[in-house]
């Protein structure tokens, strides 16, 4: 369902409680979707999680293997201070 903003504030309850049961509202500015309403109560599980910041941010594990805890260990001694 989609409705204009300026419509959406006349009836925001009613699209609310629509929401909490499962449809899809969808609130247009000038025809241009802005903003979509979901039940604060429903999170994706981990595993999509994952995938959804992997599709943004790519793979977070580096391709060569280095680990970035032990990227810059160059810069310092064996006790741990700066060379």
């Amino acid at each position: 369902m989609q409705v204009s903003v300026s419509d959406a504030k006349g009836q925001l309850l009613d699209l609310v409680r629509r929401a909490e049961a499962g449809e899809e509202v969808v609130l247009t500015r000038h025809g241009q979707d802005v903003v979509r309403l979901v039940p604060a109560h429903v999170r994706p599980d981990r595993t999509e999680r994952r995938a959804l910041l992997e599709e943004m941010f790519g793979s977070a594990r580096p391709e060569n293997g280095d680990i970035a805890a032990r990227s810059q260990d160059f810069l310092y001694d064996e006790q741990g201070l700066p060379q």
